[in-house]
């Protein structure tokens, strides 16, 4: 379905990235995971890329107000999308995609993140958490620096609200952050993995990022004995 909705508001969530928010309308529902497509109305510029971006609902659905978070690149969308005045529309059309939480709550979820491909993810673990739901649900996050980690102090207070939900962060380039961290560091592997999850082979895996993060974590998954039915993925390319 398309719908013209509202921009509400906008902030930070990371350096140099921002959540935007937009109103939720009446007709519309999602699964938390789902995406849409969004296009800008009669925009004052446009370039070779278009009018039309595909962002994930970063937001979960017993939210008000539909989410979405982007890191803010120099592209005529995302310069046009900074500009727009709050109370400005845009075009939503969705929602699309399978990136859900399995129905089958007796396999842990374990999802595996890099930078903005956090945003499905924060819409399943909210929505988990205010659910109840009884899966056990892992989430390796990988980022350069907690400056870069959108979403990362909030998901660490949904893992003390749900005891069902484990965030293991890592860092993989903490010679340039100012801050500290006392958590993992380099990148997600299957060593990694080993460390934490008590059988590898039981869990259904989520990917989402960079196509060379992607590929890069199904190779890996692979090499410790995950079988690619029990492997879902999303790319998240030039955001």
């Amino acid at each position: 379905m398309k719908f013209k909705v509202k921009l509400l508001d906008r902030r930070d969530v990371a350096e140099g990235t921002k959540a935007i928010f937009f109103e939720k309308p009446p007709a519309f529902s999602f699964k938390a995971g789902q995406y849409c497509d969004f296009t800008l109305v009669d925009p004052p510029e446009t370039d070779a890329e278009g009018n039309v971006r595909t962002f994930s609902l970063a937001g979960a659905p017993f939210e008000d107000r539909i989410m979405i978070a982007t890191r803010m690149r120099d592209s005529a969308f995302k310069r046009v999308l900074a500009a727009m005045p709050i109370g400005g529309e845009i075009q939503m059309e969705g929602p699309m995609g399978s990136m859900t939480l399995q129905n089958d709550a007796s396999r842990p979820a374990v999802f595996l993140a890099g930078g903005i491909g956090i945003t499905p993810f924060r819409s399943i673990i909210a929505n988990a958490a205010h659910e109840k739901l009884p899966h056990e649900i892992w989430l390796f996050y990988s980022n350069r620096r907690p400056e870069d980690a959108a979403f990362l102090g909030e998901l660490g207070d949904l893992e003390k609200q749900n005891p069902h939900f484990r965030l293991v962060g890592t860092m993989t380039g903490m010679e340039n952050s100012k801050q500290k961290w006392n958590g993992e560091t380099g990148y997600i592997d299957g060593e990694m993995l080993k460390r934490h999850l008590d059988d590898i082979a039981k869990p259904i895996y989520y990917v989402a990022g960079p196509p060379t993060m992607t590929m890069a974590m199904r190779v890996a998954l692979n090499g410790i004995g995950v079988d690619d039915d029990y492997i879902k993925s999303e790319e998240f390319a030039g955001y």
